[in-house]
């Protein structure tokens, strides 16, 4: 089914745009959680619907899966299409992490890091330039070279943010803005822009019932795939040894990688930092501290 994008009026719920976009009659809503819907239809699978931080948050996501979907690997769910700040997806049984899966999956990953990107920073086609990391704003701003762009466009933007709103000081934040300017020495050898997810937690994982990982909740751009690997080392994917491993089969990694991690967890842990505060900050620190001391 072809996918569609409308604005959605005020009254509706997912029920009725679940209705719209997927042209079939609904006989159950159920809600998961304050963003979530399922939606059970007259035949065929239930579909989630999700509401977004807005009409332009969907456009995002919306264009980021359909970019991530033409790579071929990982699969993500099924996007019937969005309105206003709603998407509309196939609901995914999940099942359990096992290693099988995780070989796939890391093996899934290169491929799909392998598709490429135009440029550092490059959004989905069709996705806004201001578009969303989570609830928070991501700049799309595109540059040939990753050191530079990774400074200027994620790392220091919410690095000023944070000691703006006092969760770093500017003593702290001197440590940072080392990195940063080290980075062409930190960063390892060039590689070409990938296709990244770009908020590759392992909640944006989901382990499906049929043995295939399925990625979810893209803030998909261009940008370099030890990122992708870094974030899902930061909050402790299941079996990351085994994804590692299926990823090194299609695509070996620069020598280094491991001192590499903190460099590129950054961006996330001070995105965190903003969001949720203080403890953020000092992991954050911690990492910039940590790529210094190399």
């Amino acid at each position: 089914m072809p996918l569609s994008s409308s604005p959605a009026p005020a009254a509706d719920g997912p029920g009725e745009v679940a209705a719209r976009l997927t042209g079939r009659a609904v006989t159950g809503v159920r809600a998961l959680s304050g963003a979530l819907t399922e939606v059970v239809l007259d035949d065929g699978p239930p579909v989630l619907v999700k509401r977004t931080e807005g009409a332009e948050a969907a456009r995002a996501e919306a264009a980021g899966l359909r970019w991530l979907a033409a790579a071929g690997t990982p699969p993500v769910p099924r996007l019937y299409g969005h309105e206003g700040g709603w998407l509309v997806l196939d609901r995914v049984a999940e099942g359990r992490p096992g290693r099988e899966a995780a070989v796939r999956f890391g093996r899934d990953l290169a491929g799909m890091h392998k598709a490429g990107a135009p440029a550092f920073g490059a959004p989905p086609p069709g996705g806004p330039v201001e578009a969303f990391i989570g609830p928070a704003p991501m700049r799309n701003v595109t540059g040939d070279d990753w050191p530079g762009w990774y400074a200027e466009h994620r790392v220091l933007p919410y690095l000023r943010r944070a000691v703006d709103e006092g969760t770093v000081t500017p003593g702290e934040a001197a440590s940072v803005e080392r990195v940063c300017e080290r980075l062409p020495e930190l960063a390892g050898p060039a590689e070409p822009p990938a296709r990244l997810h770009g908020d590759l937690w392992n909640g944006n994982v989901l382990w499906g019932a049929d043995g295939r990982v399925r990625l979810i909740d893209p803030a998909a751009h261009g940008g370099h795939r030890e990122t992708d690997l870094a974030m899902l080392e930061l909050f402790g994917c299941p079996l990351l040894d085994a994804v590692l491993d299926g990823y090194e089969d299609v695509a070996p990694l620069a020598e280094g990688r491991r001192a590499r991690v903190g460099v590129h967890q950054l961006f996330p842990l001070l995105v965190h930092a903003v969001l949720f505060g203080r403890g953020y900050a000092e992991q954050a620190l911690d990492a910039a501290r940590s790529a210094l001391s190399r």
